[in-house]
């Protein structure tokens, strides 16, 4: 059977089964913005109909339409094709996601031009994915050759504190060696939660909303009332092979940095999702269990985006900056990582384990 050919005002005569059979969304738009086709892939990354989309502004069917209509103004301008990368893209009716795209707009016929856009988001959050993976591995490094030049003398500079306080009879002198030996174990402290755990996860069949339950009861009576806190649960994930202790601390450490960021009020949703075909580091899963920390605080701050899984960073006053990077550590030794996306109003930290790790 012949493809069916669709007729546009400036007479051009489009096969749209060629363009349904495409991966990459293209639209046929007019120098206004207003759209007169989109294929298949069009509609999924829109999440709207032909039928709904035909004769519509690209600002109604995207927010922020601005990157998009000058590419089309562009080219229709100039007369030939226009390119732009790593465009933030936000469907009207899927405002819960953002994509980053590439898009290119070429005259199409007399008076429309023909917009493509290649969804980047997969490739560019495998490729943070690998230099956050690789940024850990010289993190840990790094922090192994630090708290060795650090714990040595601290045990030394404790020891001698002890002997010292041996040596006073003035109860108050006592005190100011008390001191120096509490300060000492509290450096050593930090050292070993900068270290993380000492011994393998020792893993055992858990139900993964038993670990979300038991973090939601501590956030509801560590947080102000003012603060909701939001359970979005799918029911349908089966038992993960975790180290329950260590999977229940990273939890923690992402809920509370949520609520930390967020003072006296807002909105925490905890969420679970089953998701297929994610590739983690190097390794492709075929599902994975994403369990996702949700807030509507102010944001993760630009300078610190690169850089926020690495121990001691922090954008919060009084902060220690290990919370991420502790968790980070952690699911990574059950093979998952952690992600993020961040803009005002909206952060999420998504930490992807495999459903393979469970017999």
């Amino acid at each position: 059977m012949a493809a069916e050919l669709r007729q546009f005002p400036s007479g051009t005569l489009v096969p749209s089964d060629l363009l349904d059979a495409l991966t990459t969304a293209v639209l046929i738009v007019d120098a206004v913005g207003a759209v007169h086709f989109l294929n298949n892939a069009a509609q999924s990354l829109l999440a709207v109909g032909r039928a709904q989309a035909k004769g519509r502004l690209l600002a109604e069917l995207v927010r922020d339409a601005g990157p998009l209509e000058a590419v089309i103004h562009r080219a229709l301008q100039q007369g030939e094709p226009i390119a732009n990368r790593e465009v933030p893209l936000t469907p009207v009716l899927r405002s819960d996601v953002q994509f980053t795209v590439d898009c290119t707009a070429a005259p199409y016929g007399d008076e429309l031009a023909l917009l493509e856009i290649s969804d980047t988001t997969r490739q560019r959050r495998i490729t943070r994915d690998n230099a956050l993976l690789s940024q850990l591995g010289g993190s840990r490094l790094m922090v192994r050759q630090l708290a060795h030049e650090i714990k040595n003398p601290l045990g030394g500079l404790r020891g001698a504190a002890q002997l010292l306080e041996r040596e006073l009879t003035d109860s108050a002198q006592r005190e100011y060696t008390q001191v120096i030996i509490r300060e000492a174990d509290r450096l050593r402290a930090l050292v070993d939660n900068l270290l993380g755990p000492h011994t393998p996860p020792r893993k055992q069949q858990v139900n993964l909303h038993e670990l979300t339950q038991h973090v939601y009861h501590l956030l509801r009576v560590e947080a102000p009332e003012t603060i909701a806190i939001v359970r979005d649960y799918d029911p349908s994930l089966p038992p993960l092979m975790l180290d329950r202790d260590q999977v229940v601390q990273a939890f923690l450490n992402l809920a509370r940095n949520a609520i930390q960021v967020l003072g006296q009020s807002g909105r925490v949703t905890i969420r679970t999702r089953a998701l297929t075909n994610v590739t983690i580091g190097t390794q492709r899963h075929r599902i994975v269990a994403a369990v996702a920390f949700e807030d509507n605080g102010p944001g993760v701050p630009p300078e610190l985006k690169d850089t926020l899984f690495y121990p001691l960073v922090t954008g919060r006053v009084g902060g220690t900056g290990l919370g991420l990077a502790v968790a980070q550590d952690l699911i990574t030794r059950h093979a998952g990582i952690i992600e993020f996306e961040s803009r005002p109003g909206h952060t999420v930290f998504t930490v992807l384990l495999p459903m393979n790790t469970c017999p």
